[in-house]
């Protein structure tokens, strides 16, 4: 097919824009921030270490008592060795006051009776099976000193090499999550400061998920509670407007009801946030997030991961700031203590 002139030159244009397009990706919701994954994943493997942890302590507290029993019964050999060992020298320095064997001889020989010649035979006899048996006792309290003290050596060697061994793992996951955490932070403060979210963020949700049937769940799975609702601050233009949960940078926040995500906004004094409706005309609002792993109109179930905790905007420090309202607007909510308490879930 021929082209006139004037389609050619009107063609030009449309060839640039394809060919721009092809050349650039186009921006998709799974190109969030990568650190967000890294830091669930960190998470999960915190876990299984924190477990493997506990586990090598609970071995290292058992294997600390058995270093002591060992360390119990050395001291208590060591006893009797040196019990042995005086009366040993007592029996050498009775034999060197009396004589010793020359003092028996001489009484067998200067035996009047047999009955006298008895008695100095068994009295030879008696002497020399107790010297016999307190110098094998001796030898043998020796030779289990010996081993008793390699024992608790080595006890106390294997219980040095363990506790290295756990306070490496413990320092190995503090520094991985510290560094993905803040990594993961820079880019939330980016987010807010462009006032433009980066898209949700696929996660592979583990662990945590509540029972079958269940309605309510707390927003974050551990926590340590911190500002409460209506509690002032100097942090706050009014009276502090819901619940703080005191979490580290990533922890994965759930919803904590079904319901739908009315929006996902950031910048403003919340950073990073998230409004969910739920049936029953309440809403819940999560914010100062570092990521969100849902959009907005999507559908979600109790205990779904919806976001990762943060310290966007007006935040002092990690934690998750969640409201209940009766709105979707700030000002119209209640105490979410209460509130989760009347639906079944204390905090």
């Amino acid at each position: 097919m021929c082209l006139r002139h004037r389609d050619r030159l009107l063609l030009v244009p449309v060839l640039l824009c394809a060919l721009i397009a092809t050349a650039v990706p186009k921006a998709t919701a799974s190109d969030g921030p990568s650190a967000s994954a890294e830091v669930a994943r960190l998470y999960e493997d915190a876990a299984k270490a924190t477990a493997t942890y506990e586990q090598g302590r609970r071995a290292a507290d058992a294997q600390r008592t058995a270093a002591g029993r060992l360390q119990e019964r050395l001291n208590r050999q060591r006893l009797e060795f040196a019990a042995i060992h005086d009366a040993v020298g007592g029996v050498a320095r009775a034999q060197y006051r009396t004589g010793g064997p020359l003092a028996l001889t001489a009484e067998l020989l200067l035996a009047r009776t047999p009955d006298e010649l008895m008695r100095g035979q068994r009295l030879a006899w008696q002497a020399e099976i107790a010297v016999n048996q307190l110098i094998g006792r001796a030898r043998a309290a020796e030779r289990r000193l010996s081993v008793a003290e390699a024992q608790a050596r080595s006890a106390w060697r294997e219980l040095d090499v363990r506790k290295e061994r756990l306070a490496a793992i413990k320092q190995g996951i503090e520094t991985k999550l510290e560094v993905a955490q803040w990594t993961l932070q820079a880019q939330a403060d980016e987010s807010v400061a462009a006032g433009k979210c980066a898209g949700a963020v696929d996660l592979h949700e583990t662990g945590g998920a509540p029972p079958p049937g269940t309605a309510w769940v707390t927003p974050v799975e551990h926590y340590q509670l911190s500002a409460g609702f209506d509690s002032a601050g100097e942090h706050w233009a009014h009276r502090h407007t819901g619940q703080d949960f005191a979490v580290g940078i990533g922890t994965p926040v759930r919803s904590v009801g079904a319901g739908r995500v009315l929006s996902v906004s950031c910048g403003g004094a919340f950073g990073i946030q998230i409004v969910v409706q739920h049936p029953g005309g309440y809403y819940t609002h999560y914010a100062h997030l570092a990521a969100v792993t849902v959009d907005q109109g999507e559908q979600v179930r109790t205990g779904q991961w919806i976001g990762q905790t943060g310290t966007t905007g007006n935040s002092t420090g990690p934690h998750l700031h969640f409201e209940v309202r009766l709105t979707p607007y700030l000002g119209s909510g209640v105490d979410p203590v209460v509130w989760l308490r009347e639906h079944g879930v204390p905090l």
